[in-house]
């Protein structure tokens, strides 16, 4: 049946544009799935970034931590993400933030729970919190897809490890107020935009718990560590992040560096937007 549909009803992967064999709610096709980019092994032990083969003058390895997360330790445990954010990682989560192509949401939200079983020692009861979106935004785009990869994700782990106890929550953290888009502002300028854009809406939900924190993109981290402030600041007992994807520092130096003819501002915003590095 899917093979008569699919020379009757023709589709192509949203992704590399080939022909799609099969029906399916998410129109990508199986090749683009099984190739996302995947994260180095060379990664720091708090954060994720990638930290080279001698990155600051240390041998990479278990409990190795970059310069960031030496010189300002993060209010989170850990920060896991399942791939690079680029390619094909980065073509699926651009259908699903501005294309509103959200069946996608439930198949990254599979993959990030994969990563999230790999986390050692993961406390076996956690409060899964989706990043909020401002209102407005939400409003504007119909939907928040943090919010559907953690749903999606929760369902996920609970199929993977049955004894995991997720409690899905949404609205427990809030974002009290609009920020000017991230893209194309530096680590610094990115924590002051987000400083005391977050609160916890019931403390009493948050206070010894320990919190699942998901979202779709992990960049500089600004947002996350906003986020883990205000959560902490609420009384939760530890934060842990997922997301689909990681932009590692060395993988945005290197696009600016071969798009030097593009004011900086510019390229990043054209990163973030994923309409020229592949």
């Amino acid at each position: 049946m899917d093979s008569v549909t699919s020379v009757v009803i023709p589709g192509d992967c949203r992704v590399c544009s080939d022909p799609l064999s099969h029906l399916t709610r998410v129109t990508v096709c199986s090749s683009c799935w099984n190739n996302l980019p995947s994260q180095s092994a060379s990664l720091c032990s708090r954060c994720g970034e990638d930290l080279g083969v001698s990155d600051y003058g240390q041998t990479p390895g278990e409990g190795i931590l970059c310069r960031q997360c030496r010189l300002a330790p993060p209010l989170f445990e850990i920060a896991v993400a399942h791939a690079v954010y680029q390619g094909a990682t980065r073509s699926l989560l651009h259908l699903l933030k501005y294309e509103g192509l959200e069946p996608i949401a439930e198949r990254l939200g599979g993959l990030v729970a994969d990563r999230i079983a790999t986390i050692p020692a993961l406390p076996g009861r956690m409060l899964v919190i989706p990043v909020p979106l401002f209102r407005g935004r939400r409003r504007e785009r119909g939907f928040n897809q943090a919010e559907l990869l953690a749903r999606a994700a929760t369902r996920a782990m609970r199929n993977l490890r049955p004894e995991w106890k997720g409690e899905f929550a949404p609205g427990v953290l809030a974002r009290q107020r609009a920020t000017e888009s991230q893209a194309g502002l530096s680590l610094h300028q990115r924590r002051r935009n987000l400083r005391g854009a977050f609160f916890v809406t019931d403390a009493t939900r948050v206070q010894g718990r320990d919190v699942l924190l998901i979202d779709d993109i992990y960049t500089t981290g600004a947002t996350v560590r906003a986020c883990s402030l205000a959560l902490r600041r609420a009384g939760a007992a530890g934060v842990w992040v997922a997301t689909v994807a990681r932009a590692q520092r060395r993988q945005i130096e290197a696009h600016r560096a071969v798009t030097v003819e593009v004011p900086m501002h510019q390229d990043v915003a054209v990163w973030d937007r994923g309409t020229t590095l592949q």
